[in-house]
């Protein structure tokens, strides 16, 4: 990611902190020094930078904090504070409101990938229930079109466009007039790329905004960018005066401080981030939730929200029998279509609080053939396979080899599938079912029996596959990492501030708190 390596070094500033024995002048000095180095590596504009090295000074004075005052919290508090103030500028920006077609028009440089976001965002709406359209109002670059009209297609949104008309304005005028006679929810129009130079286009876009009379006007931003981003987002500004902004790009390995300057220069709030090519490789943008992930602590929201995007309340049988404790091959089946929907696993295990960025690396696109290839072979089982607990396989072998013949593997490999299958079936067992662990788990955790966490740390540790257990650390890096999740252990608590992870402090929440959790992601219930 473009600001990975940002994240490491505050990170590695920060743990210099905690190291230092005592916190005076010349301790608070070297980790600014550290902190605004590695913010002016990555781009970030030098005014901004020294008005956060202004503004954390002021807020930390280690003279005349008082003896009963943790220096070292303090410190750690205003630096999350202010690099939240980087990219927050504090302005809210346009929710879509139902009832009414909304309009949103994108705008941004030759190159930044608008076309692919006009797509994004639709499918982003799409995927939450509204009812999205795109318009293509580009007649400048060639292809323009049939890069919407593919993208469209792929992602089942409906379009509209022209090859004959060359009028823009037009174009737009009848696409959104069409959309809102069909009572579309979101109207999404992708207009041509420009650059602040190119007054032509510049006069273009301001026709076309007073023509459609958008509801919100997108500012599309190269992440990559660099120091020109301050210049090129204020001419926009000035130009079509747009709301939000969306940064893509941010999957790369370039410096992306510039679209942090960006924000500051307009005081225009970041609505999505672009992380990939691939239609769901678009996140939506909070401050606190994105620094807590550059630097390496993770956002159990982003996780939740993935999750519910998954609609797992709609599939009735799959949660009837988890409460069970019942877990047939179809339930197994069914969970795998799931997870290839939630997009890359990299994302998610770096949206779980406590689990190594890097535990994916390397195997991220070895995963995803190995997934597509169980699914596969689950493909070639019939009906009555599929709704067994696995049994015919084991009293009848004949039936191994031929489902492996029909998916064209081997009959390990069918005999592996079967064995992890058993695996998630013990772990169902285990949670679900009028004795599952859930079931008799007290409302306060600091209350559980040693028995009943050292039976949720077993069934945790049986899910996971053994080289995976080793680099979260074994058992010792389960039980930290649980601890993080639920608020307890690492970093001293902060108050306002999310746990940081690394020395003692803050209990577990309570259990009515977790249980509201797992509602939402679940869709109103327990899943066990």
């Amino acid at each position: 990611m473009v600001l990975a390596d940002l994240g490491r070094k505050i990170n590695s500033a920060l743990a210099d902190l905690n190291k230092a024995p005592v916190i005076d002048e010349q301790v608070l000095d070297g980790m600014l020094k550290d902190i605004c180095g590695a913010l002016l590596a990555s781009d970030v504009n030098v005014k901004l930078v020294q008005r956060l090295r202004t503004n954390i000074k002021a807020a930390v004075n280690v003279q005349e904090a008082g003896a009963g005052i943790n220096k070292k919290r303090l410190v750690q508090k205003t630096v999350m504070d202010e690099l939240c103030n980087l990219v927050d500028p504090g302005a809210e920006p346009y929710k879509p409101a139902k009832g009414h077609a909304n309009v949103i028009m994108m705008v941004g440089l030759q190159g930044a990938g608008k076309t692919t976001t006009c797509t994004k965002l639709a499918y982003h709406y799409q995927r939450k229930g509204w009812k999205t359209a795109l318009v293509c109002s580009d007649t400048f670059r060639a292809g323009a079109f049939d890069q919407l009209k593919q993208n469209a297609t792929k992602a089942k949104i409906p379009y509209y466009g022209s090859y004959t008309e060359t009028d823009p304005v037009a174009i737009a005028m009848e696409g959104v007039d069409k959309f809102k006679a069909e009572k579309f929810d979101i109207i999404i129009v992708d207009t041509s790329g420009r650059h602040k130079q190119e007054s032509e286009l510049f006069e273009e876009m301001k026709q076309i905004a007073a023509g459609i009379e958008p509801d919100s006007t997108i500012f599309v931003m190269d992440g990559t960018i660099g120091q020109a981003a301050d210049g090129q987002a204020r001419a926009f500004k000035e130009a079509a005066d747009f709301g939000s902004i969306i940064i893509t790009k941010m999957d790369g390995h370039a410096k992306g401080g510039g679209a942090i300057s960006a924000v500051a220069a307009t005081q225009s709030p970041i609505v999505f981030i672009g992380t990939g090519e691939h239609l769901h490789d678009l996140d939506r943008f909070e401050a606190r939730p994105f620094v807590r992930k550059m630097l390496g602590m993770g956002d159990m929201s982003d996780f939740v929200e993935k999750v519910q995007d998954l609609k797992l309340d709609q599939n009735k049988n799959l949660m009837k029998n988890l409460e069970s404790g019942q877990y047939s091959l179809r339930d197994m089946y069914e969970q795998f279509q799931q997870i290839s929907k939630m997009g890359p696993l990299s994302k998610l295990m770096g949206s779980i609080p406590g689990m190594p960025a890097d535990m994916m690396a390397g195997s991220e696109e070895e995963g995803t053939k190995r997934l597509k290839r169980m699914m596969c072979i689950m493909d070639s089982m019939n009906d009555g396979e599929l709704d067994s607990d696995s049994t015919p396989f084991y009293t009848q072998p004949t039936r191994v080899v031929r489902v492996a013949r029909g998916s064209g593997t081997s009959v390990h490999e069918v005999e592996e599938i079967l064995s992890q299958y058993k695996r998630f079936q013990g772990m169902v067992k285990t949670m679900g079912g009028k004795d599952g662990l859930f079931k008799n788990m007290p409302t306060d955790p600091r209350k559980m029996k040693p028995e009943q966490i050292a039976k949720m740390q077993q069934s945790m540790s049986s899910m996971i596959p053994p080289h995976m257990l080793q680099q979260m650390g074994g058992m010792q890096g389960l039980q930290k990492m649980a601890r993080q999740m639920m608020g307890g252990g690492g970093m001293p608590n902060i108050p306002g501030m999310p746990n940081m992870g690394g020395g003692g402090g803050g209990g577990m929440p309570d259990m009515a708190q977790m249980e509201k959790m797992m509602k939402g992601m679940f869709g109103g219930k327990m899943p066990f």
